[in-house]
């Protein structure tokens, strides 16, 4: 009987197989996919060549080989940032932006060449199926990682957090009426802001701070909407549990609003259990607390 390791790896064999990512004459363009899909990232408008290696997952000396092969094929061309010398931006040419068109063209026609044995219930289950493992691969590429509170990054994350609450409340939701964590409580070891990343860019937050009564409190926990239903919520949330064990919280509490049925399933199904009010925050409905010795060790 196959493990899942043995599952995944005859999955990615099939699947390097049959889209010709071992091939030197990727779509024949006379270069290897690796090359072809740098050109696509790098795009029509261009991009700063430390972010495109982040996307990617690249190291630097490869990435490097690969930039200084579509140089020489008068795809692209590097320059620095016109807003820091240091940064260096690759740009397509135009030559680069013409096989762009092509190897979209040539894409989409090997794209159609796969689905076409297939009849139309089997080419639905199979694009259904592809949609969903993209969406589960991805989740396994989230990295959650403290941040400061005064980040630029994190300042993105919490606007799209209220902007999201100002979308779902009944009365709309305005931040000032909040209760506002500064920048002094969510740095540590007053309290903690937690990014989720995926190949760099921000997907998900949450942020933990230490009350004066001594417990903890988890506030701003948002996830990305193309992420959501692969666990990162979940997973958010269990690190900042484990942030308040490290610091040696016994007792973690928090609030939603009535609006946030998933919210509230989520503490439900993770421990918590409801208490009376315990803040005088307007838009909460629901307070919620566990305790490390009755709750996951």
């Amino acid at each position: 009987m196959l493990s899942d390791i043995d599952h995944l790896r005859s999955f990615n064999r099939a699947v390097t197989r049959r889209i010709g990512a071992l091939s030197t004459d990727f779509l024949g363009r006379h270069r290897p996919l690796g090359e072809s899909r740098l050109l696509f990232e790098i795009g029509r408008e261009g991009g700063e060549i430390r972010q495109l290696r982040t996307r990617l997952g690249l190291d630097s000396g490869y990435a490097a080989r690969m930039l200084r092969a579509l140089e020489a094929q008068g795809l692209v061309r590097i320059e620095p940032s016109p807003r820091d010398a240091r940064v260096r931006i690759a740009r397509p040419t135009a030559r680069g932006i013409a096989e762009l068109d092509t190897i979209d063209r040539l894409s989409d026609a090997s794209a159609e060449a796969l689905l076409a044995p297939l009849d139309p219930p089997r080419r639905a289950r199979l694009v259904a199926a592809m949609a969903e493992v993209e969406r589960l691969i991805e989740a396994t590429a989230i990295e959650i990682a403290v941040e400061k509170p005064s980040s630029a990054e994190a300042h993105w994350c919490v606007g799209e957090y209220f902007a999201e609450l100002d979308r779902r409340f009944e009365n709309g939701f305005d931040a000032g009426h909040s209760v506002a964590e500064d920048v002094a409580e969510l740095t540590p070891p007053a309290g903690w802001l937690l990014l989720a990343r995926i190949y760099g860019e921000p997907v998900g937050c949450g942020a933990l701070r230490r009350d004066p009564e001594g417990y903890g409190e988890i506030k701003r926990v948002w996830v990305a909407g193309r992420l959501r239903g692969v666990g990162l919520a979940r997973r958010l949330l269990g690190a900042l549990e484990d942030r308040a064990r490290a610091a040696g919280l016994t007792v973690i509490r928090l609030d939603t609003n009535k609006a946030l049925a998933e919210a509230q399933a989520l503490y439900l199904s993770s421990g918590y259990r409801p208490i009376p009010r315990f803040n005088d925050n307007p838009y909460a409905h629901h307070w919620f607390e566990k305790r490390f010795d009755q709750g996951r060790k």
